[in-house]
């Protein structure tokens, strides 16, 4: 690794509240232009992957919201955030009552994001680097914020979801309007105008669903 993240973090992310979820902060980028936008190469010279860490996407702000707004859904159980990129999803289950939260993901970046934004917001969170897919997991709950925006990734992901639903997990994501997302698994639980960075979106506003796996 060419950088240090939780340096590289620090000097360029802004402790800040998402827009709909004012109860969390998190350490974002305050431009797009300023990580999401350098190019391949620019990312390989700093030995950066693309920074989904540093941006709170519409699928995790709905999906936190859900859980601070219906904290029964976590409360008291074990609870999966499933390709965490910053963790808000998993701060928040926390915040909602959750006995404890791993955040999951690939990007060995995350780990460092996840835990500055944990401390940042006085909660413990465990992290986990390996991919989970396919396999067993021992939460009661798995949440996934914005997970279907590629036909491969969602191939692997609905029928792994679909067998942890099947085998007690409750499994709910949140999604704003993604080309791979699953409709005829899931059930709708709630809807909400999302605000996003139009530079990543082409919008400022996003609908996102929150969806539970049937």
């Amino acid at each position: 690794m060419k950088t240090e993240p939780r340096a590289f973090i620090l000097a360029n992310t802004y402790l800040m509240a998402p827009p709909h979820v004012p109860e969390i902060s998190l350490y974002l980028a305050d431009e797009a232009h300023d990580l999401w936008l350098k190019t391949e190469e620019d990312l390989e010279a700093i030995g950066l992957p693309p920074p989904f860490w540093a941006f709170a996407w519409a699928g995790g702000q709905g999906l936190a919201r859900y859980l601070l707004d219906h904290p029964d859904v976590v409360r008291g159980r074990h609870v999966l955030d499933f390709a965490t990129g910053s963790g808000l999803v998993a701060i928040a289950a926390m915040r909602a009552g959750a006995a404890c939260a791993t955040a999951a993901d690939i990007d060995p970046w995350t780990q460092s994001a996840v835990a500055l934004n944990a401390a940042a917001n006085g909660v413990d969170i465990t992290f986990f680097g390996a991919d989970l897919v396919d396999h067993a997991v021992e939460a009661d709950v798995v949440l996934a914020g914005d997970v279907f925006y590629d036909r491969a990734f969602a191939d692997r992901l609905v029928p792994w979801f679909a067998g942890l639903a099947e085998a007690g997990r409750t499994v709910i994501v949140g999604d704003p309007g993604r080309a791979y997302l699953p409709k005829d698994r899931l059930v709708a639980l709630a809807t909400y105008q999302v605000p996003v960075t139009r530079a990543l979106e082409d919008s400022e506003i996003k609908k996102t669903t929150v969806w539970r796996f049937a």
